[in-house]
């Protein structure tokens, strides 16, 4: 891709009046613009980052055998009713011309399990499992930081269906898994903590929390073992001793909350009427679970978590290309020959082939951008017949040959 023709503005100096990092380096980088508080518009770089992370949750997704879907954001207020969810405070309502009245999704169990009442009917139709990457609307009073709480984000969620509570929990923790390497792919650090269930079980939830100062959740957890706890209900205390296995301390930090995963029981599954036969022709509600991750969350994550005082540093899962190719005076031969390897390579690049903008300015650029490889091309390297190559994460520079950097990006 050619920054010539692809849209790639960065502003010149750092938005003032954002509180977070993440959204001062998003905003100033030309990855997100803000509409108003807690909406954002998703450029095109930001969009390619969006896409990054979707297509790695679809790959787990899919491995979890569960199939995607896309339901409507507009839902009639007789399935709010059905679950008592209708006055619900994070509900916007809307009316059309003819007075009927409708909630903009922020959750779809509403939608699925009425569908599914259609389909299933016996043992034999279930577990199935089901999910999208769609927009969701929540009318946040709190929105701030960014993509971090917002009104309107998109939402990865997840719904799985079973004839019984082992069942579920056996999906469960596969879920939990394909999270974890999720995560991991994306290049973030992830948590499991226990959580109260709120109006959906008296069981412990978990969520998927990412430590990091700018994180407005509280996290209590031991440096010892795996218990870890949301502030709402643990009664452990910072500095205190783990009550799971009673040697490590416990430790406070601050968590953003990426994923979390919930068993819903047959709460909706009996509003919707949905159940089956079993195999003695007995009729048994089906058990479900919910599953949800925020893609626009984690990007404000890796934001927040992938920086230094020159701009983004984006892993390799979620950048939004593998390497940002800078022309410089006298390299114009080489970056073409650069360029035209690599996508001949199949490597995402992007080539910064503009003209009358300063030697400056473009490494700047490169550096705010964060792209995960810099390779300049310019009168020296052409000079001497190799790229300098420069890794972000690092800042480790090498002159490389044409052969070796291949090598490197791929």
């Amino acid at each position: 891709m050619k920054q010539s023709q692809f849209f790639v503005k960065t502003l010149k100096e750092w938005p003032s009046d954002e509180e977070n990092a993440s959204t001062r380096y998003l905003l100033r980088a030309g990855f997100i613009d803000k509409n108003s508080s807690g909406v954002y518009s998703f450029l095109p770089m930001g969009l390619r980052v969006l896409e990054k992370i979707n297509k790695v949750i679809r790959e787990e997704m899919n491995a979890l055998g569960a199939s995607e879907l896309l339901m409507p954001a507009l839902i009639s207020k007789k399935y709010w009713r059905a679950t008592d969810r209708w006055d619900t405070e994070v509900l916007y309502k809307v009316k059309d011309s003819s007075g009927q009245e409708y909630g903009l999704a922020f959750t779809h169990e509403e939608v699925l399990t009425p569908i599914l009442k259609k389909f299933i009917s016996s043992f034999r139709d279930l577990p199935v499992s089901f999910y999208q990457i769609q927009t969701k609307f929540r009318d946040e009073p709190r929105a701030r930081a960014g993509l971090l709480r917002t009104k309107e984000f998109v939402m990865k969620d997840l719904y799985s269906f079973h004839i019984d509570e082992k069942d579920l929990d056996l999906f469960y923790w596969k879920t939990a898994d394909a999270y974890k390497n999720i995560f991991k792919r994306l290049g973030l650090e992830a948590m499991v903590v226990e959580a109260g269930g709120g109006g959906f079980t008296k069981e412990y939830t978990h969520e998927f929390q990412v430590l990091t100062e700018a994180g407005e959740d509280e996290i209590f957890y031991c440096e010892s073992c795996d218990f870890a706890q949301n502030k709402e209900i643990t009664q452990a205390k910072e500095g205190g001793k783990c009550p799971k296995c009673s040697k490590g301390k416990i430790k406070k930090e601050n968590g953003i909350e990426v994923g979390n995963i919930f068993k819903l029981g047959t709460r909706f599954s009996d509003a919707a009427g949905l159940a089956y036969k079993d195999k003695k022709g007995q009729t048994k509600p089906v058990v479900m679970g919910s599953y949800g991750m925020g893609p626009s969350r984690i990007m404000g994550a890796l934001a927040e978590t992938n920086r230094n005082e020159k701009g983004l540093i984006w892993p390799k899962e979620s950048s939004p290309f593998r390497v940002h190719l800078v022309e410089l005076e006298g390299g114009h031969s080489q970056a073409v020959e650069v360029y035209e390897t690599l996508n001949e390579a199949g490597i995402e690049v992007l080539y910064d082939d503009r003209e009358n903008v300063s030697a400056g300015e473009k490494l700047t650029d490169a550096d705010l951008l964060g792209i995960v490889w810099r390779a300049v091309a310019s009168s020296r390297t052409l000079a001497e017949n190799k790229i300098e190559l420069k890794a972000r994460n690092n800042g480790e520079s090498s002159m490389v040959g044409l052969e070796t950097l291949l090598k490197h990006v791929k």
